[in-house]
């Protein structure tokens, strides 16, 4: 039978409870389908903090090295809010996606039909939405040095981030963004500063000459980043694969999440290279909300974004495509039925608790996969 290794990092905040229904999700499929998981659990951010004085240990990292693929819940929260800069909870997932080097982040902003009403657009503008932001993931300003802060005397100081690309590295990501738009909409806009950024001049550049040498079969749109997200809140369909650097890909994705109603149903996927002899990649698979510590114990937290996590990591690590659509499908069809958490309530609707909703995704999964 075949062993697929997963490594759990639950986190802190909300991430433990909607890891809690993705482990429900695991165990049906290995009990009753022969999936072959196996699982290994670590700290990270917060947690890890607390108990190692680290955001993730040393052993915890070589656990997410040696896995087939990382399930990933949330980090940070107002406890740690004066903790060492070096040592802050999200200072563990720099360090995964540095250290696994996932440069290629893939979020998708899905706007399910029976949720069109709770977007702050029109929902005329974002049923059927289903944009793919590939961001890239380790370079840029995130990660470029210089990186510091001077005190220049007289009550003055210099602050210094440093925005840095390598051809290389804008090469990868947009043959990335390319070959997902073939499983698509065939369509890919690249969005950067070229007007003020050299960095986004040379990005232009290498996306365009990529494009001529290996994708010229996809249609390829350039756009300033900035007019990028004002069309995102105008006219988001007519978007299928955006891709962009580091931090214009932070914002954008985030942009394009509110798009659907809320940040609690996105997941997210972070790719690393295909390995050269197993063809595998290291990945890292998170929801895109945060650790949402106001409500972290109450038992009311939305789970679907970690479990459409793990639905891309069926797809993306193992290949599990039937399961991964089953699965995704299942999501889709418990919010036909009515059944919502908290923070995508509507009129007329079942309201449900964090464990309600998962296992109500869970009996639409085995039902799907019967």
């Amino acid at each position: 039978m075949t062993t697929r290794n997963l490594f759990l990092l639950p986190g802190d905040g909300i991430g433990p409870e909607a890891m809690g229904e993705v482990r429900k999700i695991i165990t049906y499929m290995n009990e009753e389908m022969s999936a072959g998981f196996t699982t290994d659990e670590g700290l990270v951010g917060g947690s890890a903090y607390d108990a190692h004085g680290a955001a993730i240990s040393e052993a915890d990292m070589q656990k997410a090295l040696a896995a087939d693929a990382v399930l990933f819940g949330a980090v940070g929260g107002p406890k740690w809010d004066d903790v060492a800069y070096e040592v802050r909870p999200e200072a563990g997932l720099l360090r995964l996606r540095k250290d696994l080097e996932l440069f290629a982040n893939l979020r998708p902003a899905i706007c399910y039909p029976a949720l069109a009403n709770a977007s702050s657009l029109k929902p005329e503008l974002v049923e059927g939405l289903d944009i793919l932001i590939i961001r890239e993931l380790t370079g840029g300003v995130y990660f470029g040095e210089p990186k510091t802060i001077t005190d220049l005397g007289n009550g003055q100081k210099r602050a210094i981030d440093t925005q840095v690309y390598d051809t290389y590295e804008i090469e990868r990501i947009s043959a990335v963004a390319f070959e997902m738009a073939r499983t698509r909409g065939n369509r890919v806009c690249s969005m950067e500063k070229r007007n003020v950024m050299k960095s986004g001049v040379l990005w232009n550049q290498v996306v365009t000459a990529t494009h001529k040498a290996k994708y010229s079969d996809v249609q390829l749109e350039h756009m300033l980043a900035d007019a990028g997200g004002m069309q995102l809140v105008r006219a988001p369909k007519q978007f299928d694969v955006i891709v962009t650097d580091n931090l214009f890909g932070d914002m954008l994705s985030d942009v394009a999440a509110m798009l659907t109603g809320s940040l609690g149903m996105l997941p997210s996927a972070s790719l690393g290279a295909p390995d050269g002899k197993t063809g595998k990649r290291k990945a890292l698979y998170e929801p895109v909300h945060g650790s949402a510590p106001d409500i972290a114990g109450k038992g009311i937290a939305n789970p679907i974004a970690m479990i459409a996590s793990f639905a891309m990591c069926l797809r993306y690590s193992f290949n599990m495509v039937t399961e991964a659509d089953n699965l995704e499908k299942a999501i889709a069809n418990v919010l036909d039925k009515g059944i919502r958490t908290s923070d995508i309530m509507a009129d007329g609707a079942t309201k449900v608790g964090t464990v309600e909703m998962g296992e109500a995704i869970l009996a639409e999964f085995k039902s799907l996969s019967a």
